[in-house]
């Protein structure tokens, strides 16, 4: 019988997980980048809030000679070369080529009143080029000033315009527009009666009075205006007028019937 002895080996155990890498060069790199990258986007913020800060100064230094002339593009109807150089004169100066604002010179000419809209180009190296659109006055406002065909209130200088013909409207500022497109509409009802408007007004109130070409005037109130002229009309044949008198207005503005007044034929 064999006898078997123990063995006398011991069990020997392996490491089997692998040694750490030592990192990429490419990669230490990339997290170098990572880390700066804050750095570098912080820098450029304040390499474009100095510029930005001083760019108007920068401009200003590549001028030589401040702008020293301009050239009037379109022919106008009430702007003259003395108007213009007499609003680019006013402060600030104008600067160069460079360092000029263009809006700053729209701003300037639109200051005159008569001037809707202005287009301005530099031209190299000390001029400007300007075109100008003016406002077309289509009725007298106030008394004073003019409407626009956009009911936009402007003045003019007397001596530019003959004001013979136009309608005269009276009323607030804020409201020219809606006086403005009321007298389109009671012309027209008006010239459907064979008769004829020469003025139109509205108060603070919103209340509105007409006169007619022969100086009569219609005092409708406030609210819809149609049927007050309708029974203007019925009635106007029908009111007697004293004898050297004439007829200076109609009050329409009661529900039923009108009030009248007279004046002399001599005013």
């Amino acid at each position: 019988m064999a006898i078997f002895g123990k063995n006398k080996h011991k069990n020997v155990r392996f490491n089997t997980q692998k040694a750490p890498k030592a990192p990429k060069k490419s990669l230490v790199r990339a997290q170098r980048l990572v880390s700066t990258k804050p750095l570098i986007m912080l820098l450029c913020f304040a390499l474009m809030v100095i510029v930005y800060s001083n760019w108007q100064n920068l401009l200003d230094s590549l001028d030589r000679t401040p702008i020293r002339a301009y050239a009037l593009t379109n022919k106008t109807q009430f702007t003259t070369n003395a108007d213009i150089r007499e609003t680019l004169s006013k402060s600030p100066t104008l600067k160069g080529y460079f360092g000029q604002d263009i809006q700053e010179v729209k701003d300037k000419l639109l200051t005159i009143s008569w001037i809707k809209d202005v287009v301005v180009r530099k031209v190299y190296p000390d001029r400007l080029s300007i075109s100008l659109i003016e406002y077309q006055p289509v009725a007298i406002w106030n008394n004073i000033q003019y409407l626009s065909a956009q009911g936009d209130v402007f003045s003019l200088p007397v001596e530019r315009f003959d004001k013979t013909g136009l309608p005269v409207l009276f009323g607030p500022d804020k409201e020219s527009k809606i006086v403005l497109s009321a007298w389109d509409h009671i012309q027209a009802d008006l010239k459907a009666r064979n008769l004829s408007l020469k003025s139109l007004s509205m108060d603070n109130r919103g209340s509105w009075a007409i006169t007619l070409s022969n100086n009569v005037e219609l005092r409708l109130g406030r609210g819809e205006w149609t049927p007050k002229i309708d029974r203007f009309v019925t009635i106007f044949p029908k009111i007697n007028v004293p004898e050297g008198q004439q007829l200076a207005y109609v009050d329409l503005r009661y529900e039923h019937g009108a009030a009248v007044g007279f004046r002399p034929l001599s005013q």
